[in-house]
């Protein structure tokens, strides 16, 4: 059986695994990473991934090629980062040709939450949808667009930046990773729950403890999360204006806290859209228990000596 090595890039994780072309995974491993560090280089990135991509692989036959999904720009599907919001440092690298040469294998690098968006679609919530929104909650916010049944990356791979829409305006809005304030990421990722937590309570903790504490009745862990459901919802109906796409899933850690987020996302959503789109947006969770980004990764591996998912 012919298998690819398929990949998940995140601030504090990097998710390997061992993948089918059925989409099955047959073996998955996560390890420490520390990538939510502003100043990394690209020599540190690269050493870093490739001995965690060797130690895995090691005595594994049969693998034909690697996808990773990494947060950044891509210019187009050529595995060149032409940038990364959260890590300011690492401009132009072509993340593809330095893993290909070092791994031995052809290795094909996209945007991480486009990679979430393509795993959704060929094999989970979206499947058969010929246009959808994939939208993934982490330590970042990102999302993926599906167009006509393809990816869509924009003219130089910035399409669907969706954490880095503008929500507060304030003067005084919260600071992104990006540099620019008021960003969606600043108040809807998992990171900035967390950071909001620990700024009106004094105990850091993770998010999904913070929506246990909210479950159990502390009003600051619940007023934070019903806060990004709203943004969230609002921003959602922005693109949704632009785009007229009806289908959005969402996966993620953030997304584990769905009962509080999608009564509010939904009711901030339908009071911001224009009149023919209300009531007729889906938002549905993902169902790949967020193995969506190693999937799409799996999927862009199998594909790499074709087009575009074409």
């Amino acid at each position: 059986m012919i298998t690819v090595l398929a990949v998940d890039v995140g601030g504090t994780n990097i998710r390997l695994a061992i993948v089918s072309d059925k989409g099955e995974i047959l073996e998955a491993v996560s390890t420490p990473a520390h990538f939510s560090k502003r100043n990394i280089s690209a020599e540190e990135l690269l050493s870093t991934l490739a001995s965690a991509f060797l130690d895995f692989l090691d005595n594994k036959a049969n693998v034909a090629a690697i996808g990773i999904g990494f947060p950044g720009f891509f210019l187009g599907n050529s595995g060149v980062l032409s940038s990364s919001p959260n890590l300011p440092l690492l401009k132009e690298v072509d993340l593809g040709k330095a893993f290909s040469n070092t791994l031995e294998l052809p290795v094909v690098v996209q945007n991480d939450a486009l990679c979430a968006a393509i795993g959704e679609h060929r094999f989970g919530a979206g499947m058969g949808r010929p246009n959808m929104i994939h939208i993934t909650l982490g330590t970042g916010i990102g999302a993926g667009l599906i167009l006509n049944y393809l990816p869509y990356t924009g003219e130089d791979g910035t399409a669907m930046e969706f954490g880095h829409l503008c929500i507060n305006p304030d003067d005084h809005a919260r600071v992104c990773g990006c540099g620019n304030t008021g960003c969606l990421e600043a108040y809807a990722s998992a990171s900035a729950v967390v950071s909001q937590f620990e700024e009106k309570s004094g105990i850091r903790m993770e998010a999904k403890e913070i929506y246990q504490h909210s479950l159990n009745g502390n009003k600051q862990a619940k007023e934070i999360l019903l806060t990004a459901g709203a943004y969230l919802g609002a921003a959602i109906a922005e693109v949704v204006k632009i785009l007229d796409i009806r289908y959005i899933t969402i996966s993620g850690g953030l997304s584990g806290a769905w009962p509080i987020l999608y009564p509010i996302l939904m009711k901030h959503l339908n009071s911001r859209v224009i009149p023919p789109l209300k009531g007729k947006i889906t938002v549905v969770r993902s169902q790949l228990d967020d193995n969506s980004g190693l999937l799409g990764a799996a999927a862009l591996a199998f594909n790499i000596n074709q087009d575009f998912l074409k």
